[in-house]
């Protein structure tokens, strides 16, 4: 796992083979944004004690969807430390194993890209402590609004950090050399609705479920990135 500072004393990132996922400081109280893979949590561990933290301020996850890569370690950090694992509403029954995983609408040159996404341990049922709704304000970032992005998963949701100009996408959003339009949607339509929405809190970082946070001219790339994807529908 590779780890890289995204805002100096406050975030960093967490890079697993497939996806990533976010630790966000304050002071010495930590919130996880996702939980990387299954078997994951002592590499999450070890990453915390490199920042010079502690693994037991880990006050809660939030899971930006059910995901496999996003939730895989989220109950073995949770059981171990004592956070507070949270997840959308639509969601939270798929984390907690029961219902089954929304199946995406693939397109023909996705089939691959997901059968290799697939190689990523089955996620273990997981517990969710807190189920979230749209709006509804976080006590961690000086107020984490949760914004509903669905059409990537039922549940989809940004995490979106006002004060600091920050805002977590999920899969909603990715980056790979250009912004786009995260893949593997449940309803494509839908989810160029959440991008578009994202797009318009103009964060001045915006920080994806894959690819490189974006740092610089962050609020117009987005923007642009929406426009255009909602063009081509």
């Amino acid at each position: 796992m590779d780890t890289a500072e995204v805002v100096p004393d406050r975030l960093h990132l967490l890079r697993f083979p497939i996806g990533q996922a976010y630790l966000w400081r304050d002071g010495e109280a930590l919130t996880l944004i996702d939980a990387g893979h299954a078997g994951s949590a002592d590499a999450i561990e070890a990453a915390i004690r490199s920042f010079g933290l502690r693994p037991d301020r880990l006050e809660r996850i939030v899971l930006t969807h059910c995901h496999r890569d996003h939730v895989g370690a989220a109950g073995e950090l949770a059981a171990r430390w004592g956070a507070r694992v949270l997840a959308h509403r639509l969601d939270a029954p798929v984390v907690r194993g029961g219902q089954p995983v929304p199946e995406p609408v693939l397109a023909p040159w996705e089939l691959p890209l997901y059968a290799h996404g697939l190689t990523v341990p089955e996620a273990p049922p997981t517990r969710v402590d807190q189920e979230l709704e749209d709006g509804e304000v976080l006590p961690f970032g000086d107020g984490a609004v949760v914004v509903h992005a669905p059409g990537h998963t039922p549940g989809s949701i940004g995490v979106h950090l006002p004060r600091h100009g920050v805002l977590f996408t999920g899969d909603c959003v990715a980056s790979v050399g250009e912004v786009i339009l995260g893949v593997f949607n449940t309803d494509r339509a839908q989810a160029i609705g959440s991008f578009r929405r994202l797009a318009a809190l103009a964060p001045a970082v915006a920080c994806f479920g894959h690819g490189d946070p974006l740092v610089t001219d962050t609020a117009a790339t987005l923007r642009a990135a929406a426009d255009a994807v909602s063009a081509t529908g």
